[in-house]
């Protein structure tokens, strides 16, 4: 379908107004206050939610460190801050007992941080840019990275106005062509344009090892009074984790009667019944957790992937006409599992290098390789480096993770080796055959009886995190292939599908043409923008794109 497209021009477009995305928005505004002697660029700052802050989800403690950087007086202007850490524990779990650490590592050290909901941080973060004069446009999805001759032009925003097979309907408006001397990613994790960008520039990746994922699946609960203290801190590894495999727990108290609990889970599992809604339900079930939540009401739900690589994983930041921030680069500290803080410098740092570009009029490789510089010389970088082998210490598993996490805390980060070579998350999921040839028994998720009052099952849980969809649109989870869905992949792996996504957007159904056998139905009105299905495949026929603007979850508190 030939589709003319109006063209629009803009200096700077920023996709995506999350905490980097809006902190370079607001650096670069101050920045130009105070110089006084650049005017202030046209900037295209876009969101795909509803709202600033729509689909921002995290655990979430976070180190200020920052914020501070970015809004010193931050306290002052009434960022919303739920709680400053007050304790910290960590549990060993066992199905039924627990073992409480006597001392914790140096990383889950949370001295001087803040349990925020990020949702509700992002959302302030985008006042303070508004306030600047700079608009947010909520609502509004890239869908194309615009290359020409190799260089990063701009970007194309998805059409409005698709019927499910994708024709125009009678409120068709086709998505504009965005021209801009610079686009800069601010997607998140595994965003659609930063996938299409390291696909179609291999030099972002050239050296790199791939990225590796967790899924966090959290719920916010409202409990009793006493059963938790306004920053207290709480992490878990163990159970329902098999020890070979690699994830944990939580429980924060965002104040004494309202906790933020969730479970993450690694997707290079070699499970293809790998689970983390149903692993997160389960972990509930223990008395550590029960002790805490028995007799509260569940608010809110949400899921999101989480970039644990560490700084080997990392692609370059820049190219011709193109910058990558926040979890799009995987400024995220594996061993600490936090971003929030190295997002916002990332923000910070592509600001200072567009400034410069302003001043000099060069927005040239070679100036906006700045950026790339900066972040060498930056404790971001410091932090990073220090736990570049954290995730790969438990290659073999939570014990050997844990010896080789000491040997690290003694050597500086390094351990017993360095840059540990490994594979894309998905080619680590066996098939049904393979995996019962290694562990002795057909593979089998562990499932409990739902009560939706304390457990809940997946349509519940989405329910609560404010999903919506137009339904008569195209799927925007694309499937190169669904005879592999419904025949091969059923023999081979038993459509992980229906396990490793949390929010029930696949389900295998009996097919009235085929007798008994099972055929995929897709229900992307479910979908709450998490990527699992795009990481996790382990034939990569999945591909998670925008659908319409303002569309997916509506998060709160979360």
């Amino acid at each position: 379908m030939d589709i003319e497209r109006e063209i629009l021009e803009t200096d700077i477009a920023i996709v995506g107004a999350g905490p980097a995305g809006l902190a370079l928005a607001y650096k670069l505004a101050q920045l130009i206050e105070a110089d006084g002697s650049v005017d202030m660029p046209e900037i295209l700052l876009m969101e795909k939610g509803s709202h600033c802050g729509a689909h921002a989800l995290s655990g979430a403690v976070m180190d200020p460190r920052g914020l501070a950087e970015l809004i010193p007086d931050y306290i002052e202007k009434g960022a919303p801050l739920s709680a400053p850490v007050s304790t910290d524990s960590m549990y060993y779990l066992r199905k039924s007992g627990e073992f409480k650490f006597p001392f914790l590592p140096p990383s889950l050290s949370n001295h001087g941080n803040y349990v925020i909901s990020l949702n509700r941080l992002t959302s302030w973060l985008g006042e303070q840019v508004e306030a600047k004069g700079i608009d947010i446009f909520a609502g509004l999805a890239g869908y194309n990275l615009v290359i020409e001759d190799g260089v990063v032009s701009g970007i194309q925003t998805v059409d409005m106005g698709l019927d499910k097979e994708g024709n125009p309907k009678s409120n068709f408006e086709p998505g504009s062509i965005v021209k801009a001397k610079v686009t800069v990613l601010c997607e998140g994790v595994r965003g659609s344009l930063t996938r299409q960008a390291l696909e179609q520039i291999p030099e972002l990746t050239a050296g790199r090892l791939p990225q590796t994922f967790l899924t966090g699946v959290k719920e916010v609960w409202e409990i009793p009074e006493g059963r938790i203290k306004a920053g207290e801190v709480i992490h878990t590894i163990g159970w329902p984790q098999p020890n070979h495999e690699y994830g944990g727990g939580w429980v924060y108290g965002m104040s004494n009667t309202m906790v933020s609990v969730g479970y993450a889970v690694g997707l290079d599992s070699p499970d293809p019944t790998n689970d983390p809604h149903m692993k997160f339900q389960r972990y509930k079930t223990h008395p550590v957790l029960k002790r805490i939540l028995e007799g509260g009401t569940m608010l809110h739900y949400g899921a999101k992937t989480i970039p644990v690589g560490g700084y080997y994983c990392m692609p370059k930041l820049f190219h011709a006409g193109l910058l990558l921030c926040g979890d799009s680069a995987g400024f995220l500290d594996p061993s600490r599992l936090k971003g929030v803080h190295l997002a916002i410098k990332s923000g910070i740092m592509a600001a200072e290098t567009l400034f410069d570009c302003l001043k000099d009029g060069d927005f040239s490789p070679g100036k906006l390789a700045g950026y790339e510089q900066r972040f060498e010389n930056s404790w971001s970088k410091r932090e990073l480096y220090k736990s570049r082998n954290f995730h790969a210490a438990f290659k073999n598993g939570l014990k050997s993770g844990m010896f080789h996490v000491a040997i690290q805390t003694l050597t500086g980060g390094r351990g017993l080796f360095d840059r540990r070579e490994h594979k894309p998350d998905h080619e680590y999921m066996l098939t049904i055959e393979a995996f019962t040839k290694r562990f002795g028994q057909k593979p089998h998720k562990e499932s409990i009886k739902f009560d939706n009052s304390y457990t809940f099952d997946k349509l519940t849980d989405v329910y609560k995190s404010g999903t919506q969809h137009e339904e008569e649109q195209p799927p925007h989870l694309v499937i190169a292939d669904y005879d592999i869905c419904n025949n091969r992949c059923t023999e081979e792996y038993g459509n992980p599908c229906q396990h490793f996504c949390p929010a029930h957007v696949y389900e295998m159904v009996e097919d009235s043409e085929r007798d008994v056998k099972l055929k995929l139905q897709l229900t992307p009105s479910n979908c709450v923008h998490c990527k699992t299905c795009d990481i996790a495949d382990p034939y990569q026929i999945i591909r998670w794109v925008t659908p319409q603007g303002g569309e997916g979850p509506n998060y709160e508190n979360l």
